[in-house]
């Protein structure tokens, strides 16, 4: 792996930790939550992202 490749696995992953925590305190929806962890995997390009679901 990259070193620009792991960045971007680390910014996926603090992009989903904050969306977690959203989730948890009721401020998003389980649909939205979804929606938006779609485009941060177009966006961010994990290539671990579905080891994190």
């Amino acid at each position: 792996m990259t070193k620009e490749q792991s960045v971007k696995e680390i910014e996926y992953k603090m992009a989903l930790k904050l969306l977690k925590i959203l989730l948890s305190r009721g401020i998003i929806t389980d649909e939205e939550y979804a929606k938006i962890d779609e485009l941060n995997r177009q966006t961010f390009s994990p290539e671990l992202s579905k080891v994190y679901v």
